[in-house]
């Protein structure tokens, strides 16, 4: 047979595939290590800053603010954990994102609103503390990477 023949050679491709499979399966359980780790800080995070602020805010205003602005951070919890729910579901399934969580906030103004015991502002920026736990670990991913 001549040199320039133009039969298939067998490779040795079989194992570099079984490689790059095992190369992607492991990358894939590493981001879902990563957002899982994520989660849980963004949780803590936001623990603690409804803490600092709900001791913060009985000594300053009193009880009745106070509870109107746990009532919405312990709401915002809720909501990020739905939120985090629907991010959890993207990839398994090709079903619509729950409408849940705006109807919750909803549920939470009227709530605030209608409920004299309650103040609507207190409300409202507890429910947002989940958004500062966010900002949080945007500015110190930043800055430490850098």
């Amino acid at each position: 047979m001549n040199s320039t023949d133009e039969t298939p050679q067998p490779t040795e491709s079989v194992g570099e595939e079984i490689t790059l499979n095992e190369s992607v399966t492991r990358s894939a359980e590493d981001s879902m290590g990563e957002y899982q780790q994520l989660k849980r800080e963004l949780y803590l995070i936001t623990l603690a800053i409804t803490v600092v602020a709900f001791v913060t805010v009985v000594l300053v205003y009193g009880w009745k603010i106070s509870f109107s602005y746990l009532l919405g951070a312990v709401t915002g919890v809720v909501y990020l954990r739905l939120l985090a729910k629907d991010v959890d579901r993207i990839g398994n399934e090709s079903v619509k994102l729950s409408p849940n969580r705006l109807a919750l906030f909803v549920v939470l103004m009227l709530v605030a609103a209608k409920w004299h015991q309650l103040q609507i502002l207190p409300v409202f920026l507890g429910f947002l503390t989940y958004k500062a736990a966010l900002l949080i670990y945007i500015f110190r991913t930043i800055w430490l990477t850098d």
